[in-house]
């Protein structure tokens, strides 16, 4: 059984491994990197790569991929959509995480990058479906600057400092896969959740059945 990752920066394939190593020992990976996917997604919106994605999914269904889970926020909603012609299941990587978080009453959603709030305000909204749940957002200004940049640690501390400055939230959301490790360098006593762990897990489960 393999599980191939649709990731759309490099930075995610050390991340999912090692998460891989600790909580999924023996299942087999298969990373697809285009960074491409998320500049074009930025420029044209999302479903400009929509045919792309639905040609790389069949690509690695066709090579034995049993499922396929989408780390990119921005585009996972795309992905997902796909999985009725992909033959497999098809996750994005936010969903456990979004439905945890549309437990509560009020929500914070952190972004690093403006275009992935849109795709997550709408996955909450599935979530929460008629729950009157206050969803608020934040977008963590210079972050991506850092990201690109490839200052990972510069990128990280003002995540958590954005984390830090919240106080009327009972969960803070990181909407972006590459945020996660921002939660151990946080001091806030409200709940942060990442999605990398979450995401796996139900995709190591997805490719199970």
């Amino acid at each position: 059984m393999t599980l191939a990752l649709l990731h759309t920066s490099p930075v995610h394939v050390p991340v999912f491994d090692a998460l891989r190593d600790t909580d999924h020992p023996g299942l087999a990976l298969r990373h697809l990197v285009s960074e491409d996917l998320l500049a074009r997604a930025r420029d044209s919106g999302p479903e400009a790569v929509s045919g792309e994605i639905r040609a790389l999914l069949a690509g690695v269904v066709a090579e034995g991929a049993s499922a396929v889970l989408c780390t990119c926020s921005t585009i996972g909603g795309v992905a997902e959509s796909a999985a009725a012609t992909a033959g497999v299941p098809v996750l994005r990587v936010d969903r456990p995480m979004a439905a945890a978080a549309a437990e509560r009453e009020r929500v914070v959603v952190l972004a690093a990058l403006g275009d992935t709030l849109a795709p997550t305000l709408a996955l909450l909204a599935e979530e929460v479906g008629d729950r009157p749940v206050e969803v608020r957002t934040v977008l963590v200004e210079g972050a991506w600057a850092r990201f690109e940049a490839g200052d990972r640690d510069g990128f990280l501390d003002l995540v958590a400092a954005a984390a830090d400055a919240v106080t009327d939230a009972d969960v803070i959301v990181l909407a972006q896969a590459s945020m996660a490790d921002a939660v151990t360098r946080t001091v806030t006593r409200i709940p942060v959740l990442a999605s990398p762990r979450t995401g796996l897990a139900a995709a190591a489960a997805a490719t199970a059945r």
